[in-house]
């Protein structure tokens, strides 16, 4: 498995077109904006420590069970860590292993090598190194060596590697910066060799452990995918499962039990995600072996037992099961979400919540017992005050039940709290307990927070993603009117005092909703959201646009083009009327600057406050400690002036 900051794929891909830019009007006036430049980053500001409380990002666990691999942000960036499994306290033998860029993801070889990537300042664009262990290197592993250097064309992403850790299996655009191939890379050398020439988006899932071929899936809409096997000799794909309705077959993962036989998690047969085994016969046969009453979302391998998560309503609960045997739930471990990584006898969880940043958790597959190795640094911040959710579900007013958490900060006065709706991108994604710095500080303000999973979110079945399809877009709109509605009549926030805010597709969705509902909300705040959907498709890569016919229709044709002339924000930014800040990192591969200034431009034009960040050296999102905690103050001191808290 690899670990990375995990976004949709759909939207990944829009990074791939750079032969096509957003329309410009003729000499724009040039816009008034804020940003960080180095001297202003405070770490005295309230918000401070919410930002700076770190835990264990994604986490591996070495083949052999001996070294633990962490994702850390101590220093400003992203970078890889080890620990030795075996310690009596492994937090203990905590040491750094990469230095400069960031890291974007990282997995091991199956010789305790590994690999990982980094780019320019969030562009996308990867460089791809090997580093091993090394008994007399300062720090336990060698110098990192460079396998594949970045392109300007090569979107990657990384698939795994081949039994004896000789080759690298990947996708790429470098071809044509549009499509992704399956390559095939030698480590030593850095020798690629296109292997499946493919048409959009076409991405390695597994590889077998004999190397003889590979599991690849081919993206369908952003929530579902066709499954195929590539044979890595011949270059052969074969289909496994392209069902009708659409199914997703890869969100948890695939994982090889022998050259033959694999398992993954699909809904392909019900509304949730069953635990199911496919041969890879010409015949494929499918068996269904577990299938709880939702998704499972996260798997992994360990021995001849398999982990796995469970999604109920964004909290986890994780399992294993004997291949021949019934499964057992692993008691003991925290609330929020969890994902594994196996050994052949040991699992790691790492748990991240709204109480901990990030927590590891070594399990015996033997016994089950849970032990910590790894506990989130808190710093100044008391975690006695962190504030867990509670889940919500009602009906909207066309009869759609729809869900969302809440969280309720003490009562500090008589009054009520103000609340702020925080809106999850994707569209296909879901919100989930986990820690988030914003979240928490909100809430020891005195402001509530709720986070929807309008229709369209996953986590809720099969049929619920596919509720904002196409002309169904404007739904999930209402859904977040119905909400307000909602926590109107509970009664326990001030619904007169209420922002709403949304990052990436959740940028969108505010943009939409102060559009389309100028009464509902008093404030927002839209991160590297689209504004105008004509020219957000247009410039899209042909991979998104192929899963674009399916969420939204195809652009090109007159029909969908004068869909989304009439329902862009843009469209109807006349009617926004409520101060809104706005923020794009300048190296943002996925959602182009314009589409944020555009709103800016024409807010302004009206008379509506719009303040506006622009982080020259962050893409899609803020990786960077010090950009973070200028960004993170700016929005709090916001946020409190137009709810007046």
């Amino acid at each position: 498995m690899t670990y990375r900051a995990l976004f949709p794929l759909a939207l990944l891909l829009s990074a791939c077109s750079s032969e096509v830019a957003p329309p410009q009007s003729a000499e724009p006036t040039p816009l008034a904006f804020m940003a960080p430049d180095g001297s202003d980053t405070n770490y005295d500001s309230p918000v401070a420590p919410y930002v700076l409380a770190r835990g264990a990002g994604p986490s591996a666990l070495s083949p052999d069970g001996t070294i633990i691999a962490t994702r850390l942000s101590l220093t400003g960036d992203r970078q890889l860590y080890v620990m030795d499994a075996t310690a009596d306290d492994p937090q203990a033998t905590l040491t750094q292993i990469t230095f400069g860029s960031g890291i974007t993801f990282f997995d091991f070889s199956p010789t305790g090598a590994m690999i990982y990537g980094s780019d320019n300042n969030g562009d996308e664009r990867e460089n791809y190194w090997l580093i091993a262990p090394d008994a007399d290197a300062e720090y336990g592993w060698g110098e990192p060596r460079l396998i594949l250097p970045a392109t300007d064309q090569g979107f990657r992403q990384f698939g795994g590697f081949t039994g004896d850790g000789s080759t690298i299996v990947y996708s790429s655009t470098e071809r044509n910066g549009e499509d992704f191939d399956i390559y095939e890379a030698d480590v030593a050398t850095g020798a690629a060799t296109l292997v499946y020439e493919g048409e959009l988006g076409n991405y390695v899932q597994a590889v077998a452990p004999d190397g003889s071929t590979a599991i690849i899936s081919e993206a369908v809409g952003e929530d579902s995918d066709k499954l195929f096997v590539l044979d890595l000799e011949t270059g052969e794909r074969r289909g496994l499962s392209d069902p009708t309705p659409r199914a997703n077959h890869t969100d948890a993962g695939v994982e090889y039990i022998d050259a033959n036989t694999i398992v993954i998690a699909t809904n392909r047969e019900a509304e949730y995600a069953a635990l199911t085994r496919i041969s890879l016969d010409e015949d494929p046969q499918f068996e269904q072996i577990e299938a709880p009453l939702r998704d499972i979302d996260g798997l992994s391998l360990c021995g001849d037992t398999l982990a796995y998560t469970v999604n109920w309503s964004g909290f986890s609960a994780s399992w294993v099961k004997p291949l021949s045997s019934f499964p057992k739930e692993i008691e003991g471990l925290p609330k929020g979400v969890h994902s594994l990584s196996c050994s052949n006898d040991s699992l790691l969880v790492r748990v991240t919540g709204p109480d901990r940043p990030g927590d590891l958790f070594l399990t015996d597959m033997n016994d089950l017992e849970v032990r910590p190795v790894f506990r989130s640094d808190f710093g100044e911040l008391d975690p006695g005050s962190l504030i867990m959710p509670e889940v919500v579900s009602l009906i909207a007013q066309d009869g759609v039940e729809i869900f969302g958490l809440l969280y309720i900060p003490p009562a500090k006065t008589d009054s009520k709290p103000p609340v702020v709706f925080m809106v999850h991108g994707g569209p296909t994604a879901q919100a989930r307990p986990g820690y988030n710095a914003t979240v928490q500080y909100l809430l020891s303000r005195g402001i509530a927070v709720f986070q929807p999973n309008v229709r369209g979110s996953t986590g809720f079945g099969r049929t619920y993603v596919t509720l904002d399809d196409k002309k169904k877009r404007l739904d999930s709109v209402r859904d977040l009117v119905d909400m307000l509605d909602y926590l109107e009549t509970d009664g326990r926030v001030d619904t007169d005092r209420a922002a709403v805010m949304g990052g990436s597709y959740g940028g969108y969705m505010v943009n939409a909703v102060l559009a389309d509902y100028p009464d509902a909300f008093d404030a927002g705040v839209a991160l590297f959201g689209v504004g105008d959907w004509v020219t957000a498709l247009e410039v899209a890569s042909p991979g998104l646009k192929a899963s674009d016919i399916i969420e939204y229709g195809d652009i090109t044709e007159p029909e969908w083009r004068d869909f989304y002339g009439e329902i862009s924000p843009i469209a109807k930014a006349d009617q926004i009327r409520v101060p809104v800040l706005y923020s794009h990192g300048a190296m943002d591969p996925r959602i182009d600057v314009h589409e944020t200034e555009v709103m800016v431009r024409a807010l302004r034009d009206n008379g509506v406050r719009a303040d506006y960040v622009l982080i020259p050296d962050e893409g899609h999102g803020w990786r960077k400690i010090p950009n973070r905690l200028y960004y993170e103050r700016v929005q709090a001191e916001f946020l409190e002036d137009v709810l007046g808290q």
